[in-house]
């Protein structure tokens, strides 16, 4: 008696003799599979990991800073008597300011991060808590460096700290 029926396990095709979606011409169908294999390659490359964190950086910077601004009640037109529109002209110009330096910030943050831990995922071959440490550490003493080696390592110990909480609460199990 055969352990496995045969309507149970999926059919095997050879390579290149699969069933089309409907639609789909053969040519078609490696096209798609030509450029999904192109996408997939650039997606899982360091510098597009990097380029995309980016630019995710500037646009929460962005952000926040649209956020924070709209609250702020503490801002250089409040001084003196100036008119309705000369207030509102420098409010939109230091909110700009700002919603640019939060941007540029964040970002730069964000593109640091990702590119390290893209880079000692690749080197160490795993995909764990280590890296995210590490990534921590390594871009908390870069962005503290301009005020000492004890701030750059306070900040490298502070930022890898936080890279762990934030990396045990994105791999938690959930209850099902």
């Amino acid at each position: 008696m055969n352990a496995f029926p045969a309507n149970v396990l999926p059919p095997i095709h050879r390579p290149g003799q699969e069933p089309l979606p409907p639609g789909y011409s053969r040519e078609q169908y490696e096209q798609n599979k030509s450029v999904e294999k192109y996408m997939t390659q650039a997606m899982e490359s360091c510098v597009a990991k990097s380029a995309l964190s980016g630019v995710a950086g500037v646009g929460f910077g962005v952000f926040i800073a649209l956020m924070s601004g709209t609250f702020s009640a503490e801002t250089s037109y409040m001084t003196g008597n100036p008119g309705a529109v000369q207030k509102t002209s420098v409010y939109f110009k230091e909110l700009g300011q700002n919603m640019w330096r939060s941007g540029r910030n964040l970002g730069k943050v964000g593109a640091l991060y990702a590119g390290i831990e893209c880079a000692i995922e690749g080197y160490r071959a795993k995909n764990d808590i280590t890296n995210a440490v590490a990534a921590g550490f390594v871009t908390g003493g870069i962005l503290a460096r301009a005020s000492g080696p004890r701030a750059a390592l306070a900040g490298g110990v502070g930022f890898a700290a936080f890279s762990a909480a934030i990396d045990l609460f994105l791999r938690r199990e959930t209850a099902e």
